[in-house]
C-alpha cells in the first residue's frame, strides 16, 4: 500500500486565461453515433472553456439539446444492459490498472484534473467511479455528461456506478434540478427527465478481479421473502418480507443481483431495501449489523460485518464512498476525510476504505471556516488488484465564479437526518 501527492493547485490554475472558444463549439453528434477519444476530449475542452466564460444560461449553444439526447439516450442504453453487480476480469492482464474514484459532486474541474492526473481511460486503464457525480457543486450536469461520454467512447473500460445523489429527492434538495432547469431553460425539464432515466440504469455495486468489492454506501442486508398468494395470475404474484425474519443478517451477492435497481426514492421496501442499503449505509466501529438511524435509511455494519464479507465472497477490499468531511466530523471513532480517504477497518482477510473524490468540499459552505479537504482516487495493480496506492490531490483554484443552485445556507451539511416524510412526498 502506498501514496502519493499530485501537484499543488498554484501549479495548475490557468483560470487568468482567457482563450478562444474551442473549434468544436457548438457541439454535434457523430454521425456514425459513436463518439471518439478526440470528441469526448472536444467535449472536456468545450465545458471546461464555457464554465470559465459563458453564463450557466448559455450552456445549450455549446450543448445543444438534441446532441445531449442522442449521448444520453446511447449510455442509458449501455448501462441498463449492465448487472447490478458488474464483474470486472475481461480485460485485465499484466498491463493494466484500475483507477477507483469517489464522490466528485459536479466538481468539474477538479473531475478534468482527476482524469488528467491517473491518465486517461484506456485499453490498459479501467475507470470505476463509485457515484455521487451531481448536486452541491455547481457543475454537475457537464460532470455527468463527461463521463457518460468516456462510459459511451470505452463501455467496457469506464464503468459509473450510481450514488444516492443520482436520485430524485437529492437532486430536487441538493441543486442538481434547479441547475438543469437553469441551464436549458424551457427544455430543463425534458433534460432533468433524461437524467433521471439514466440514474434508473447505473448499476450498484461492482467487482475487480474477484477480489475487490466496490459500492456507493457499502453493505447491505439479506432479504428473506415469502411470494404471497397468487391474485390474478403470474403478474400480480408479490412478495413480502417473511415476517419470521426478524433479525438483521448480511446479503448475499446473488441477492444483490436479483435486486430492482431502477426505483430511485422510497419506498424501499422488501426487495427495494437492497439498493437504498447498497448506496446509504455506513461502517461503524460497532460490531454487527444495525439500523442508521443517523441517516434514516440504511444499515451500519461493523468491522465483524467487513470480515464476514470478505471472507464469504473471497474478497480482500472494500472500497465505499459516501462520506465526505462534513459527514465524517459527525463520526466519532472514524478517521476524518483530510487526504480523501480513511481505512475503517483493516481485518483478517482484508481493509474496508471510504474514498471521496471532491476536494475543497463542499463548494459552497455557510461556515467562513472551510474543510479544505483533500480529495483521492486509487489505483490497483496487477497481479492482484486488490493493493490500494492512495493519490491525494488539492482543488483547482480559483473555481470561476457562479452561484449555487440550492439554499446551502439552511440546508444541512451532509445526509444525514434526511426528512423521510418530504421524500416520499417527493417521489
Amino acid at each position: 500500500m502506498s501514496s502519493s501527492e499530485s501537484a499543488p493547485p498554484s501549479d495548475r490554475d490557468s483560470s487568468d486565461e482567457k482563450p478562444s472558444p474551442p473549434s468544436q463549439i457548438p457541439l454535434s453528434w457523430p454521425p456514425d453515433g459513436k463518439p471518439s477519444l478526440e470528441w469526448v476530449h472536444g467535449l472536456m475542452s468545450a465545458f471546461e472553456w464555457s464554465s470559465k466564460n459563458l453564463p450557466p444560461t448559455d450552456l445549450p449553444s455549446v450543448l445543444p439539446v438534441n446532441v445531449f439526447d442522442s449521448l444520453v439516450l446511447t449510455a442509458s442504453k449501455i448501462l441498463h444492459k449492465e448487472p447490478n453487480c458488474v464483474r470486472i476480469e475481461e480485460g485485465l492482464d499484466q498491463d493494466s490498472t484500475v483507477v477507483v474514484v469517489g464522490d466528485v459532486h459536479g466538481q468539474l474541474h477538479d473531475v478534468l484534473f482527476l482524469l488528467k492526473d491517473a491518465g486517461f481511460p484506456c485499453e490498459n486503464r479501467f475507470f470505476v467511479f463509485n457515484g455521487d457525480y451531481v448536486d452541491r457543486g455547481a457543475w454537475g450536469l457537464e460532470t455527468f455528461l463527461v463521463l457518460l461520454a468516456w462510459k459511451v467512447c470505452l463501455p467496457h473500460r469506464v464503468y459509473l456506478l450510481r450514488g444516492n445523489h443520482e436520485s430524485k429527492y437529492c437532486t430536487s434538495v441538493y441543486g442538481f434540478e434547479k441547475e438543469v432547469l437553469t441551464k436549458y431553460g424551457d427544455i430543463g425539464k425534458h433534460v432533468y427527465r433524461k437524467c433521471l432515466g439514466c440514474f434508473e440504469g447505473l448499476p450498484l455495486a461492482s467487482i475487480i478481479a474477484g477480489n475487490v468489492y466496490t459500492a456507493h454506501g457499502g453493505l447491505f442486508r439479506s432479504i428473506s421473502v415469502t411470494p404471497s398468494k397468487r391474485l390474478k395470475g403470474k403478474k400480480n404474484r408479490r412478495i413480502i418480507l417473511n415476517p419470521e425474519a426478524n433479525s438483521l443478517t448480511l446479503g448475499s451477492l446473488e441477492e444483490l443481483s436479483k435486486a430492482r435497481r431502477s426505483v430511485l426514492d422510497p419506498p424501499w421496501e422488501g426487495l427495494n431495501l437492497i439498493p437504498g442499503d447498497v448506496l446509504w449505509s455506513d461502517p461503524s466501529m460497532k460490531l454487527g449489523l444495525s439500523p442508521n438511524k443517523e441517516r434514516g435509511i440504511g444499515l451500519l455494519w461493523g468491522p465483524d460485518c467487513t470480515e464476514e464479507f470478505l471472507k464469504k465472497f473471497n474478497l480482500k477490499l472494500i472500497i465505499r464512498s459516501h462520506e465526505g468531511p462534513d459527514a465524517r466530523e459527525k463520526r466519532p471513532g472514524l478517521a476524518g476525510m483530510d487526504n480523501g480517504y480513511t481505512i475503517d477497518h483493516d481485518v483478517e482477510s482484508g481493509k474496508l476504505i471510504t474514498l471521496f473524490s471532491a476536494p475543497d468540499y463542499p463548494q459552497f459552505q455557510a461556515t467562513e471556516d472551510r474543510y479544505k479537504n483533500k480529495a483521492a482516487y486509487i489505483v490497483l495493480r496487477p497481479p492482484n488488484f486488490d493493493d490500494p496506492d492512495f493519490h491525494s490531490f488539492e482543488a483547482v483554484t480559483p473555481r470561476p465564479g457562479v452561484h449555487p443552485y440550492y439554499d446551502f445556507e439552511d440546508v444541512i451539511d451532509s445526509d444525514e437526518e434526511l426528512d423521510l416524510a418530504a421524500m416520499v412526498t417527493a417521489t
